[in-house]
């Protein structure tokens, strides 16, 4: 059974950066696209950041132009940069990304158990 496994988050004050790492638990042949989440306490979860398979990105207005998601295809690794953070950045962030354990087989969907970040004021 494969996870993804996320990590990098932390407590850091506003205006400073973290770097989260999502990465699969085993050796598998690609991530494909893949989204980083957060849900703050109290709210929904909502989508953050997106990159496909090829490299295009997209965000959510409230990140835009202070973090940035891009990947390294050669350790199966999306990582999303988070600069300028602010207190409502709060929350538990997940990776949800589409998986091709190997060469042949359909990508499946698999979500990460999540890591916590705290900006404080």
């Amino acid at each position: 059974q494969v996870q993804l496994v996320e990590s990098g988050g932390g407590l850091v004050q506003a205006g400073g950066s973290l770097r989260l790492s999502c990465a699969a638990s085993r050796t598998i042949f690609r991530i494909n696209a893949l989204g980083w989440y957060r849900q703050a306490p109290g709210k929904q979860r909502e989508l953050v950041a997106r990159i496909t398979s090829g490299g295009s990105t997209n965000y959510a207005d409230s990140v835009r132009g202070r973090f940035t998601i891009y990947r390294d295809n050669g350790k199966n690794t999306v990582y999303l940069q988070m600069n300028s953070l602010k207190p409502e950045d709060t929350g538990v962030y997940y990776c949800n990304g589409d998986i091709s354990l190997s060469i042949g087989l359909l990508p499946k969907n698999y979500w990460g158990q999540g890591t916590q970040v705290t900006v404080s004021s």
